[in-house]
């Protein structure tokens, strides 16, 4: 009796023993404690980071249209000249990023660093719980200062980028606030010749542009004897719907949230599918889909075809992000058109995105043993300097200085002697191109379309009705994402179908009721609390 006493004293010992080493060891995973070796090795400021050269394994998500090999990229070249840091880059093509991210989680061969492999935020939140990616909180405020100058400039991005357990695990990519063109990226566009030749005013309400869409189908505009105008076209019906949304006093935080927001009426959060206003949208749109003024076959298009049509000069207005770059010389007819004022006095335009663009840009894992060196590494580029670098490349080599201080890539660059586009020219010396990228994108050095003069003086256009709260997407607690995965796919595919239906005439609006009572049945109740608390906590995180 003794003896098993004895023994089943040893093995419940040995049982709590290994409970306490296994939570010793989820700590110290979450608040990895720096090699004081990698720390002597750490300048304290300025470049290089570290006095002796290192190498760090990024595995980084890879565009079509960037190197295949980073390691050959002008700016990373440069960028380890001046850092002392190699950055031992393996490519993961983004058709099979998913796959190949998980598989190194699940196998627990990790990088030191995931770059630009688009982690979801329900992957941050889980394996940062579970220690395999760093808690970041104390590191960016020790190692990372251009990074928190901007989260104490803009605090709405620390707010957004800290998960319910209150740490951060993930670096963003943050869109300059004072850059407007950027956050608004697609934009309504309009033919000013087309209204000229019909003697009429840009639109300013919901009934004025219904007007030029009825002359536009009524008018031989092009002279060529056919009635192959296409009033409205484009890639797809969500542009349109979301440029009007803000006339009809609905989507009023912004593009990450297409299905909540806050009434302005109760200042509550509300789900505005079923909202009165989202009901006279879809109304309003069926009556344009059903004369004929948005282009038939916008369901069933692919994205050539459409900017084929934008090309031949058939489309009287579109939602794109420039007409210019997108639809060549026939694009020089196109100009950016304002907010419309709905039938209830609605005038806002909502269909713009969060500074905070991203947040799974760089996330970095336990098995890094330079956690200090690898963050002053990431920090260079939320300042000035380093976006400079990452956009434009090395002076003289990719671009320079215009007479009047302002920069642009060199003309071999811009006008290849070997035919290729700008795109092709710019795969050898940087990686931007494609997006998904950590860092601050500054109106100065990027070089997207968004920049162009046609689409600022776009964007300005629209300033005046741009809302100001913008959400972005809002984190989950472990459990709330589960569940808010099983509700969304129910009821905002529900939502999306029944948009379609409602817009082509195949349901009638008399079907609404029974419409929203099956959103409710489908578990909108808990949907909405869920939402409701991400949101709480994203206003009250400090």
């Amino acid at each position: 009796m003794k003896i098993r006493n004895l023994l089943l004293f040893l093995v419940l010992s040995f049982v709590f023993m290994l409970v306490a080493c296994s939570n010793g060891d989820d700590e110290k995973a979450s608040s990895k404690e720096i090699d004081k070796e990698a720390l002597d090795n750490l300048n304290d400021s300025e470049m290089p980071i570290v006095k002796d050269p290192i190498t760090l394994h990024f595995l980084a998500g890879k565009h079509p249209t960037t190197a295949s090999d980073y390691n050959e990229v002008t700016v990373w070249k440069k960028y380890e000249e001046m850092s002392n840091i190699k950055i031992d880059w393996e490519m993961m093509p983004k058709e099979g990023l998913e796959e190949k991210r998980n598989l190194a989680l699940a196998s627990g061969s990790l990088p030191d660093v995931f770059y630009t492999s688009y982690m979801p935020n329900n992957d941050l939140v889980k394996y940062g719980k579970q220690g395999v990616f760093l808690t970041l909180n104390d590191l960016i405020e020790e190692y990372m200062p251009n990074l928190t100058k901007l989260l104490e400039e803009y605090p709405e991005i620390k707010k957004g980028i800290t998960f319910p357990d209150g740490n951060i695990y993930g670096l963003p990519t943050i869109y300059d606030p004072e850059f407007p063109s950027l956050l608004i990226g697609s934009r309504p566009w309009i033919r000013q010749d087309w209204l000229d030749q019909l003697n009429m005013e840009m639109p300013q309400t919901t009934d004025d542009f219904y007007e030029y869409l009825k002359a536009v189908k009524e008018t031989d505009l092009n002279g060529n004897g056919k009635a192959d105008e296409i009033p409205f076209g484009g890639t797809s019906i969500s542009g349109l719907r979301q440029f009007l949304a803000g006339s009809f006093g609905v989507n009023n935080n912004g593009r990450a949230h297409l299905y909540t927001d806050i009434d302005p009426e109760t200042n509550e959060m509300r789900f505005f599918p079923i909202d009165d206003g989202y009901k006279e949208l879809l109304q309003y749109m069926n009556k344009l889909y059903s004369e004929g003024l948005i282009h038939e076959n916008i369901y069933t298009i692919d994205t050539n075809q459409s900017y084929a049509l934008g090309s031949e000069g058939l489309y009287g207005s579109t939602v794109i992000t420039s007409a210019e770059t997108i639809y060549g010389e026939a694009g020089k007819n196109y100009v950016g058109m304002t907010a419309l004022e709905g039938p209830n006095g609605d005038r806002k335009y909502t269909d713009i995105g969060s500074a905070l663009a991203h947040l799974g840009g760089f996330v970095v894992t336990k098995d890094n043993a330079n956690p200090a060196a690898t963050l002053r590494w990431m920090d260079y580029f939320y300042s000035e300097e380093g976006t400079k670098l990452f956009f434009m490349g090395v002076e003289g080599e990719t671009y320079e200085k215009k007479s009047d201080g302002s920069i642009d890539y060199v003309d071999e660059i811009k006008n290849s002697p070997e035919g290729l586009t700008l795109e092709q020219e710019l795969k050898d010396h940087i990686t931007w191109l494609g997006g998904g990228y950590p860092g601050i994108v500054m109106e100065n050095y990027f070089k997207g379309a968004e920049s162009l003069p046609s689409s600022i003086e776009a964007a300005e256009g629209l300033e005046p009705y741009l809302i100001e709260d913008i959400w972005p997407k809002f984190t989950y607690t472990v459990d709330e994402s589960k569940e808010m995965s099983a509700l969304s796919a129910d009821i905002e595919k529900y939502v999306d179908e029944m948009q379609d239906k409602f817009i082509t005439g195949n349901i009638a609006f008399s079907e609404w009721d029974k419409y929203v009572k099956t959103i409710k049945d489908m578990g909108l109740e808990d949907y909405m609390s869920i939402e409701k608390a991400a949101y709480d906590r994203y206003k009250n995180n400090e």
